[in-house]
């Protein structure tokens, strides 16, 4: 029977292991979100790169924008320094123009004056005029005096002629380097200004590209944000797939759990019934020897209902569900109770000596090991009380109390368990392989039936 129950435990356990299997669905659903979330972060990482590399590319292109912001501005500003020299050149040739003006003016004066000396002199007699001055003199002093006045008039013209002729090359000289510098500050400030019109062309294009790859980061931004809620989203259905996975494998480990213990219930109460049966069966052979030797003898049986007893090495009777109508007569419910709790108090020190020794399955040593059915049956059977093999059988033993009016000596039934009452709350009992026999709260599970034998 107990190689029967390790088989069976074995094909549980190893039933158990198969169907902790998850299932194939649920698994090959959490990959899917799995490499729907590898892929979504890897894009989330490639957005997130291209981010980083139009960011560097902008903030390049926004230093080339300063760049030429700066040479605009130098640009700029050289040319209207360029517009002032032009303006002042004109300043200045005009005011040559002026002083030409003056000069002409001027040698048109002279020239009206020279005239009418040269119509004067020619209306004295023109080239006899020295002749005549010569001739008309009154003395040789007068003459000089003369000739001396009309040479100072002629040396006066030329010189003035010459003076003005001077000026006049002058100013015209001063007037063109005016007009040729004029011309090459108007040349530098065509130059400039194309400079100037280039360098706003290329600021346009820069400040262009540099909207364009805001726009880029603008829109890889929006797409990082789609890709963060799709991830958050594939995240909360990993996890909501992972606590399917952990709550179907919780049930199906209970579930092998309960199916082990129903096993072992089953070989426990198979094991039971089998020494349950030995047991009867060895009963019933005493008996019949015994009425044997009874009808051998001749002895006469006594009046009445007898009871089945059995003489144990420490003395004692056996437990019998029924009693003689001449013993129930003989006793008193006062006294009954008395000697049951006196009794109980005995059985339960009796047990608490016990305490510490192993917990083996299928045992009834109070010593070598025993389990719940097998200790309560041992400490009994100690005091003359026969009693089932199994927790089970054990519920319909003796009679029925409440918890409420439980004694030292009744025993506690439970779902599998079984155990000793102490008083004061509390059973000593075969707990399990790790615990030994020992003690425990009384209601430490659900109580099936509290029983009274004594």
């Amino acid at each position: 029977m107990r190689k029967k129950f390790l088989a069976l435990s074995l094909a549980v356990i190893v039933s158990a292991a198969q169907v902790m299997t998850v299932s194939a669905s649920k698994q090959e659903k959490l990959q899917q979100q799995q490499a729907a979330q590898a892929e979504t972060s890897a894009q989330l990482d490639n957005a997130k790169a291209e981010i980083d590399d139009l960011e560097t590319k902008k903030n390049q292109i926004t230093g080339e924008i300063d760049d030429l912001d700066a040479q605009l501005v130098v640009t700029m500003a050289s040319v209207e320094n360029l517009k002032n020299e032009i303006a002042e050149k004109q300043t200045e040739i005009e005011d040559t123009q002026k002083k030409l003006s003056d000069a002409q003016a001027e040698e048109d004066e002279q020239y009206e004056q020279m005239k009418k000396r040269i119509k004067f002199l020619y209306e004295s007699g023109g080239d006899n005029g020295w002749a005549a001055l010569i001739l008309e003199g009154k003395d040789l002093s007068s003459i000089l005096n003369q000739a001396e006045y009309t040479q100072k008039l002629y040396k006066y013209d030329r010189e003035c002629l010459q003076e003005y002729m001077d000026l006049v090359q002058q100013v015209t000289d001063y007037s063109n380097q005016l007009a040729d510098e004029k011309a090459d500050l108007e040349a530098s400030e065509a130059e400039q200004e194309a400079q100037q019109q280039s360098l706003e062309e290329m600021l346009e294009q820069k400040k262009a590209v540099s909207d364009d790859y805001e726009n880029q980061i603008a829109d890889l931004n929006d797409m990082a944000a789609q890709y963060n809620a799709v991830l958050a989203e594939q995240n909360a259905k990993i996890q909501q797939i992972q606590e399917e996975i952990a709550a179907e494998e919780a049930a199906k480990a209970a579930e092998e759990a309960r199916k082990a213990e129903e096993a072992r219930q089953a070989a426990e109460a198979a094991e039971a019934a089998r020494q349950a049966e030995a047991a009867r069966q060895a009963e019933a052979a005493a008996s019949s020897a015994a009425n044997n030797t009874t009808t051998a003898d001749n002895t006469p049986s006594s009046t009445g209902s007898s009871i089945t007893t059995t003489t144990p090495s420490n003395g004692g009777s056996s437990y019998d569900d029924s009693s003689s109508s001449d013993t129930s007569s003989s006793d008193d419910s006062s006294s009954s109770s008395s000697t049951g709790s006196a009794t109980g108090s005995a059985i339960v020190s009796y047990a608490t000596q016990f305490i510490g020794n192993p917990y083996v399955w299928g045992g009834t040593s109070l010593t070598n090991g025993a389990d719940c059915s097998g200790f309560v049956q041992s400490v009994y059977a100690h005091f003359g009380v026969n009693l089932p093999r199994t927790s089970s059988e054990m519920r319909s033993a003796g009679r029925g109390v409440s918890y409420s009016e439980a004694l030292p000596g009744d025993i506690i039934c439970y779902d599998g368990h079984v155990g000793i009452y102490m008083g004061d709350g509390q059973i000593v009992n075969a707990i399990n392989s790790r615990k030994g026999i020992g003690i425990l709260p009384a209601t430490y599970k659900g109580i099936l039936t509290v029983r009274r034998l004594l």
